[in-house]
């Protein structure tokens, strides 16, 4: 109690706590837009009760890997060395194969979401070729598989969400309350997100454009190849702007 107590009365854990949450939720977003449009595919009944089910247990996960923190330091540990690597680039490899097993999750996870991402294209692609819209994209995936995808997800997310909390600040209190602050936010976010994606076709593309990128970043990370996080959102970010005056302009048009 006595420890908790002095880190209220440090402005310097504010601090670390207000930089971990702008942190948890910009990482966040990755999860969340996964979350969305994979919900957005079940039945209209289904889908707030799938969303809040897959954010619930990203919760649970980050949590679960706080209190495990030494086991999850020792997941950066090496198990595979394939001896390969690239030309020195600053006194480092451009990317080296001595996979830990973080490492091992990220490609998984990587190739996942480029695998997931691809396949909801083409089925994107087909419905309209075939003249059905968004509603009718609902029908080909069931709840349970639904869920079972965003479990495999919330996994590979939440490991790198807590590596990046753990590497901000050593305590353990700040670390508990920017996660659940950070998956609170995400809860009050996520029917809207689904709901604005759900009515912009285009958007929806845009999304899934993200995920493939997001895929590539994270097997590159494998392979110990690190884009710089601030990169790929300014571009997310870049992208979701020109966006936005598309849509602006199209609601102007139709005015006319």
């Amino acid at each position: 109690m006595s420890s908790i107590l002095s880190l209220l009365a440090d402005p310097g854990a504010w601090a670390a706590l207000a930089t971990l949450i702008v942190m948890e939720v910009v990482l966040g977003v990755d999860n969340l837009v996964f979350v969305s449009i994979l919900s957005n595919r079940l039945p209209p009944d289904q889908q707030t009760k799938a969303r809040r089910i897959g954010i619930g247990l990203a919760l649970i996960l980050r949590l679960a890997l706080l209190a495990t923190i030494s086991w999850l330091v020792g997941l950066t540990a090496p198990v595979i060395d394939l001896g390969l690597h690239g030309p020195l680039v600053d006194g480092h490899p451009a990317f080296e194969t001595a996979f830990s097993l973080r490492d091992l999750i990220l490609l998984v996870g990587g190739l996942f979401l480029i695998w997931k991402a691809t396949k909801e294209i083409h089925h994107t692609m087909a419905g309209d070729e075939d003249g059905h819209g968004g509603e009718g994209a609902g029908a080909g995936i069931s709840f349970g598989s639904a869920i079972a995808q965003i479990i495999a997800l919330d996994i590979v997310f939440s490991i790198d969400s807590i590596l990046t909390a753990v590497g901000m600040t050593g305590e353990l209190p700040i670390m508990v309350t920017a996660v659940v602050i950070a998956v609170g936010l995400m809860l009050i976010a996520a029917d809207p997100l689904a709901r604005f994606i759900a009515r912009n076709p285009t958007v929806v593309m845009l999304a899934l454009g993200f995920l493939l990128m997001i895929g590539a970043v994270l097997i590159a990370d494998a392979f110990g190849v690190h884009v710089p996080k601030g990169y790929i959102y300014a571009a997310m970010a870049f992208s979701g702007g020109v966006e936005a005056l598309n849509m602006a302009s199209r609601k102007r048009k139709k005015r006319h």
